[in-house]
């Protein structure tokens, strides 16, 4: 079916924060936000529990906020992009709580600061203890269905971004067994992460980076995909996506032990309250080497860990745990992306008509490693920068939408094991290959594994091009950080040739050609 009456409006695809609040900066503006399940459902967002960071304390400046994040970002940080964002931070609080946002506040009425890993300052708000993404979800979204100019398509998945003469033309989406075609010649990807291509992700299992596929095959540029950042901290259990416990845990002074109680990260600087990639190796490492890896809150919180941190407890108390007494299980999971779809200042793609805002974008801001609670920080303030650009940006000849093939569903359930195998904490050369052939013929199998299987492989051939050690990306083939590496852009043409180099078969490469379909 189509839907004439909302043509030429500006679309949103992402019912997070991301999406929410580009919606909300560009009331008055009739605007529509597509989402595929109920506003925040399976969100990232709404799973969030480290809060905002924001330098707001008396010793705090946004200059030590910027110098924080540029050195958990290991020399790939836009510092440009870092300084607006850090810069804009507390006035996009203030909106934010002006909006219904309830952060927790100290008994004279002031914001109460946490402290989380690589941060020198205690700069992080929060919302209800550990709900914070919850929190601003359910104040957001209230704001979005009461502004009329916001039209809210729940129970649609977009599937493909159609293209006309190099720049958007349209969305192609389904739900409730229709298909449904909106013309349109501005777009906002505000599609969240791809966690769900792992085993062990804090993220929902429907988060396989939709809007990297949909960005890829309309033919934008994609950024330093190799850069996924592991939490070191989810609670090991059988639950799927994994809960957070966060790192505001251990910015309480919880410690990590083994099975025995030795605290093997003594010897590390910034022990646990290191960047993410070294504490999460560190966790990878003693679980390789046959051991179990607790966090231990026991002695720093103990009887008031169920009041600082309802949520976790809550968490703890399903899997048969009381971490007031008890030592919590825990392992790395794949939890964000520092990568993404190239985009400029204003959020703007390579691509006629497409912005990206939020995890789905690749601003500059994180570098090859995210500093914590600087991700929801960078969707607030991005969406009205974005917001901006999309508003003053010609809406675009309405076109004549071609018919298309409607492509299945995605399921990323064929993909995890190959991307948890080869696109881990450690990577190698040998399994990155291996990967690479064995997804380049799912790709070009056009089924429901196709998508998840097209992010996977570029992802894949971004982690094989940097031969270098950096952030989050480690490869035990190269350890050492190469000086002169840069940031890194590819194309689904380039990934393609790349695959088809190594898979040496020129059928492989012609059937692949056609992998905008």
């Amino acid at each position: 079916m189509t839907m004439d009456h909302l043509h030429g409006r500006p679309v949103i695809i992402g019912g997070g924060i991301a999406g929410l609040m580009t919606a909300l900066h560009l009331a008055p503006e009739p605007v529509v936000l597509i989402s595929k399940t109920s506003l925040g459902d399976e969100a990232s967002s709404t799973l969030a529990q480290g809060g905002i960071a924001v330098s707001l304390g008396s010793d705090d400046s946004a200059d030590l906020h910027l110098a924080d994040t540029l050195a958990a970002g290991d020399g790939l940080c836009d510092e440009m992009a870092v300084r607006r964002v850090v810069e804009a931070a507390p006035q996009a609080i203030e909106h934010l709580a002006r909006l219904g946002v309830a952060f927790d506040q100290a008994p004279d009425g002031t914001w109460l600061l946490g402290l989380e890993a690589a941060h020198s300052r205690r700069r992080i708000v929060h919302a209800g203890g550990d709900v914070t993404g919850r929190e601003l979800v359910r104040a957001l979204a209230a704001a979005v269905r009461r502004t009329p100019s916001i039209t809210i398509l729940e129970g649609l998945e977009v599937l493909r971004l159609l293209v006309a003469d190099d720049e958007i033309a349209g969305v192609l989406a389904v739900g409730n067994g229709d298909v449904t075609t909106l013309s349109t010649g501005r777009v906002v990807l505000a599609t969240g992460g791809m966690g769900g291509l792992y085993h062990h992700t804090t993220n929902p299992l429907g988060s396989f980076g939709q809007g990297l596929a949909l960005a890829a095959r309309a033919g934008a540029e994609l950024t330093d995909l190799e850069f996924v950042q592991f939490h070191p901290t989810a609670l090991d259990g059988s639950r799927r996506p994994m809960p957070l416990v966060s790192e505001a845990v251990r910015g309480e002074g919880a410690i990590l032990v083994d099975e025995s109680g030795r605290r093997f990260l003594a010897g590390t600087p910034g022990t646990e309250l290191a960047p993410r990639d070294v504490v999460a190796r560190g966790v990878w490492r003693q679980l390789g080497a046959g051991h179990r890896v607790f966090l231990d809150a026991r002695q720093c919180l103990g009887a008031r860990f169920g009041e600082r941190f309802p949520a976790i407890a809550s968490h703890c108390r399903e899997a048969g745990i009381d971490p007031a007494i008890e030592p919590i299980p825990v392992r790395p999971a794949a939890h964000y992306h520092m990568g993404g779809v190239a985009v400029d200042a204003v959020g703007r793609s390579s691509l006629r008509g497409l912005w990206a805002c939020g995890e789905v974008a690749r601003t500059g801001l994180h570098g090859a490693n995210r500093l914590a609670s600087n991700s929801l920080i960078e969707a607030v303030t991005s969406a009205a920068w974005v917001a901006a650009s999309v508003a003053a940006a010609s809406p675009g000849a309405h076109k004549r939408l071609k018919p298309t093939i409607v492509p299945p569903r995605p399921d990323a359930s064929r993909i995890r094991p190959i991307a948890s195998r080869a696109l881990g904490i450690e990577r190698d050369g040998e399994t990155l290959r291996e990967a690479a052939k064995a997804l380049a013929p799912i790709v070009a199998g056009r089924d429901a594994a196709s998508d998840p299987a097209l992010v996977a492989l570029m992802i894949t051939i971004a982690a094989l091009r940097r031969e270098e050690s950096r952030g989050s990306h480690f490869r035990t083939d190269f350890l050492q950080c190469d000086a002169q590496s840069r940031s890194l852009r590819l194309t689904v043409d380039e990934a393609f040739e790349a695959a088809s180099i190594l898979s040496d078969t020129k059928s492989d490469t012609e059937s692949l050609l056609d992998r905008r379909a």
